[in-house]
């Protein structure tokens, strides 16, 4: 809608400063004749903008024009207060921070919005890590944290899975990413990523260094995983699928579906005694074909398995009381 792109582009005048029509269009994704509409109508309405003219000309707002329009959408401010992490922000120090902030843009919400941002913040409640995985206790993330801000030299004791495994390392820590409940920290040179609960010992040194212009966190983490994954599935397996079962990053073998509706597909693995356990968890669901070692494994261990369970059942060892599971009532 115009008016939310006439929003959009005060804001980022005001956050960026000056920005010509070109670099305006390609972050609004319009067409550049918009953004000249769009500045025409801003101006028309009162804002203090000015153009440029020149190589470092561009759009900029009057010195110390601020406004005091936010753009919230009812949307948008569901989405800020659904965005708010208690737990990653108290471990990082800054609990009490995120809720005077929560607080402060609350109060600054017009009512109906502020109606939006209490009822999704009482229906939803994000908890990222999954059931069975182990809390990590990492002590020195603060620390971690106070370095990636000041661009601070970390000398740290860390440990890892390959021998020797406690080794002492130089960071320059360019920024930490929250993944699946657990901290890593992307630091130079390199860059190289650590697991913040592996630092057995940190010294925040005095030493400053220059954090690269052009780094990109999130690009880097995005690029980094898909470099992990490439080297930690260096083999295939051919497996066979039940109707309605898919498996992530599959890949179709010959014509697809077969005439009782079961697919072969080619999929990648980790070792054969990842891939054993993790198909053995799908039951009758997959038939693997090969690699003939994982296929043997497979066989051992349903055979060993239907002779446990082909024995009798010993009334004596029963537990008599079932145990309740998480989410059972």
């Amino acid at each position: 809608m115009k008016s939310s792109r006439l929003v959009s582009i005060l804001l980022l005048l005001q956050t960026r400063g000056r920005m010509t029509a070109a670099q305006l269009a390609a972050e609004l994704e319009v067409s550049v004749r918009t953004v000249y509409r769009d500045v025409e109508a801003l101006g028309a309405a009162g804002v203090p903008l000015y153009g440029d003219a020149g190589h470092a000309g561009g759009y900029r707002l009057l010195d110390g024009y601020r406004t005091r329009l936010t753009g919230l959408t009812a949307q948008e401010a569901e989405a800020l207060f659904l965005a708010g992490a208690p737990g990653p922000a108290a471990q990082l120090g800054l609990g009490a921070v995120l809720a005077a902030a929560q607080l402060k843009v609350r109060a600054a919400l017009p009512t109906e919005l502020r109606e939006h941002a209490d009822r999704i913040s009482g229906r939803f409640h994000l908890d990222a890590p999954g059931w069975y995985a182990r809390a990590e206790e990492a002590p020195y993330l603060p620390e971690v944290a106070d370095a990636v801000w000041n661009n601070r030299v970390l000398d740290i004791a860390y440990r890892r899975w390959r021998t020797p495994t406690d080794v002492d390392r130089r960071l320059e820590p360019y920024g930490l990413v929250l993944k699946a409940g657990r901290w890593y920290v992307v630091a130079g040179p390199g860059p190289r990523t650590f697991r913040v609960d592996q630092i057995l010992r940190l010294t925040a040194s005095e030493e400053r260094f220059v954090r690269p212009d052009h780094f990109d966190l999130a690009a880097h983490w995005t690029a980094y995983q898909r470099d992990f994954h490439e080297r930690l599935h260096t083999a295939r397996a051919v497996v066979r699928l039940a109707p309605g079962v898919t498996l992530a990053r599959a890949t179709p073998v010959g014509g697809g579906t077969e005439a009782d509706g079961r697919t072969v597909v080619t999929v990648p693995i980790e070792s054969v005694a990842r891939a054993h356990d993790e198909f053995l968890r799908l039951g009758t669901d997959v038939e693997v074909l090969a690699p003939p070692e994982l296929r043997a494994r497979l066989a051992r261990t349903v055979t060993a398995l239907a002779e446990r369970y082909r024995a009798p059942f010993d009334d004596a060892h029963q537990n008599p009381g079932s145990p309740r599971t998480v989410g059972d009532d």
